[in-house]
């Protein structure tokens, strides 16, 4: 069986390798020590956006139909475990299934991620969803970094 996993990256600043550069002051800002600025979420949530409906062509090409319900797979990193066990919290109230830890090769920055519950693999579900990941990370001074999934 054939596993397609499709993702679409975010954007900050120093962002080719999140994970392996999380120890790297630079992402941190000078904003209050904020990990995502207002005008990199901003950058972001339009990027997002904009890439879901290319996500979702490639889904198609593999069979997956707008009503096709599926989960999807989320990806979230800041520099704090406070701020990543908030995150968190604020995904399980979704009825999400997650987990934060440190990301690897990593000693300051941290990784949320997990799996929502069904939706629609429609253009609006998955923009409406991607914008509210947007604004939900944003408000725990999180980088939303995009999504994933299975088909079935």
């Amino acid at each position: 069986m054939t596993i397609l996993l499709l993702i679409s990256c975010g954007q900050t600043t120093n962002k080719d390798s999140k994970e392996n550069s999380m120890d790297k002051t630079t992402n941190i800002t000078q904003d209050n020590n904020r990990y995502v600025t207002e005008e990199s979420f901003k950058n972001n949530i339009q990027k997002q956006v904009d890439m879901t409906p290319q996500t979702l062509d490639r889904l198609r090409k593999a069979g997956v139909s707008a009503d096709k319900e599926l989960k999807l797979e989320f990806f979230f990193y800041t520099n704090s475990d406070d701020k990543a066990k908030k995150l968190a919290d604020a995904l399980a109230k979704l009825s999400y299934s997650v987990e934060h830890r440190l990301a690897a090769e990593s000693k300051t920055g941290f990784v949320i991620t997990g799996w929502t519950t069904k939706m629609k693999m429609s253009e609006d579900v998955v923009k409406k969803w991607t914008k509210e990941m947007c604004q939900l990370g944003y408000k725990f001074d999180c980088d939303y970094d995009g999504w994933g999934t299975q088909p079935e």
